[in-house]
């Protein structure tokens, strides 16, 4: 099996979605919100999270495609986008699974202000700081992650273990 060991249990994680989403209402009070997901990492995170919303919410998504070489990240691309009427003078809550590069979130940050949205904020699951190639900062997050591959609760390790409930540490290849 790919899997090292386990970083942060089911109900460390339900624990932590749980007060991620307290945090998050008490930004928003009452006012309502249009939370973007990032796809497809970020489904399952983004369906915890909204579950203990207390504002009205409304709910889209967003996937982005690198095109590079290799195992290196190149020019970013919209594969699926909210519509204008989802974003124009809407808060808007940009939520991922993780956050490593900041590339992704930069670009769609980027791509949902121009589309007007009234104020974007950004939650992500995991902060894998080690990373950052850019000067990004999450608004929200739940974990700091080392630099090791991670799997599990929507997120994936060469297409598989997205169904895990926990988030677990991936075994280099060869080890």
């Amino acid at each position: 099996m790919d899997i090292e060991g386990v970083l942060f249990t089911e109900s460390e994680i339900q624990a932590r979605v749980g007060s991620m989403a307290h945090e998050v209402a008490g930004h928003y009070r009452d006012e309502p919100c249009t939370v973007v997901s990032v796809l497809k990492g970020g489904f399952l995170f983004t369906a915890d999270l909204i579950r203990h919303l207390t504002m009205p919410v409304s709910l889209s998504f967003a996937a982005v495609s690198s095109y590079g070489s290799g195992t290196t990240s190149g020019t970013l691309r919209l594969d699926l986008f909210p519509s204008g009427l989802e974003i124009r003078g809407r808060r808007v809550l940009l939520v991922d699974d993780i956050l490593d590069t900041g590339r992704t979130l930069a670009f769609l940050r980027d791509r949902l202000i121009a589309a007007g949205a009234r104020e974007l904020k950004t939650c992500v699951f995991l902060d894998k700081t080690s990373r950052r190639t850019t000067d990004f900062r999450p608004d929200f997050r739940g974990f700091d992650v080392p630099d090791v591959f991670v799997a599990g609760y929507g997120l994936d390790f060469a297409g598989s273990y997205r169904n895990l409930p926990h988030i677990v540490a991936m075994r280099p290849r060869g080890s």
